[in-house]
């Protein structure tokens, strides 16, 4: 069957809410991305996890940059300092500085820590799908809407961004639903619509605050925009791969 499209972007967000890591390639397991989704952010003094999509306090979290080291060690910049190992004292002073009270990065599960790691762990905010592809032609579609606004791929967190034609009228991937894709080796099954949350109008390095992407999605796409997917086989995937319907 002919290529639908490209890989054209991939993603990774070792902390939860903070901006993620653009890579060249990922690993994708079963359940999850090799490196997604470790740590979260939490407001110190009651142990609230960061909800950007809720709460005006957490709105700078998006520019609080994430990667991970060659051995897995978490680091964290902030706007206002470099690159931080995370967790620790020195990160943690550094995101509370920035945020303006006292916040702390905590992993998940013990076993995503270093091994000299012995603080309190956080309780993860839901349980994802493994991964969360985008299309072009959707952000396509969303531009055409909205052409004074700014449809990044930042703003909604795919894991995978597949380049292909705009389809008009549409946002393609949305009627996708219980198809299966082959994306170079991997295998996915379409499982559900990304139903959008606030935190698509929240602003981020190179763009504002913009109350009209989601009220755009809601109005012309029932709330969603690109798809979530379970693995049906897993393996790695590298920009370039195409994609295709099995």
């Amino acid at each position: 069957m002919a290529a639908l499209g490209a890989v054209t972007e991939l993603w990774r967000y070792p902390a939860s809410s903070l901006a993620g890591e653009r890579l060249d390639s990922i690993s994708v397991g079963p359940e999850t991305i090799a490196g997604d989704r470790m740590f979260g952010l939490v407001d110190a003094s009651d142990n609230e996890i960061a909800r950007p999509d809720r709460a005006e306090k957490w709105h700078k979290v998006p520019r609080i940059r994430t990667r991970l080291s060659e051995t897995r060690q978490l680091e964290i910049a902030t706007p206002d300092s470099g690159w931080l190992a995370a967790p620790g004292a020195e990160s943690d002073r550094a995101v509370s500085a920035y945020l303006g009270f006292e916040a702390s990065i905590r992993p998940f599960r013990r076993e995503d820590a270093t091994p000299d790691y012995s603080g309190p762990l956080t309780e993860e905010r839901y349980r994802k799908a493994p991964i969360h592809l985008l299309t072009t032609a959707s952000l396509a579609r969303l531009k055409a809407l909205h052409p004074e606004g700014v449809a990044d791929p930042r703003r909604f967190r795919p894991n995978i961004v597949v380049d292909m034609a705009a389809v008009e009228g549409s946002f393609p991937e949305t009627e996708w639903i219980g198809r299966k894709l082959a994306i170079g080796d991997l295998l996915l099954t379409i499982s559900e619509p990304c139903r959008r949350c606030g935190f698509t109008i929240i602003g981020q390095d190179g763009f504002d605050n913009d109350p009209a992407i989601l009220r755009n999605l809601v109005r012309h796409n029932a709330h969603n925009l690109g798809v979530y997917c379970t693995v049906d086989q897993p393996a790695p995937v590298a920009v370039g791969a195409a994609m295709r319907f099995v």
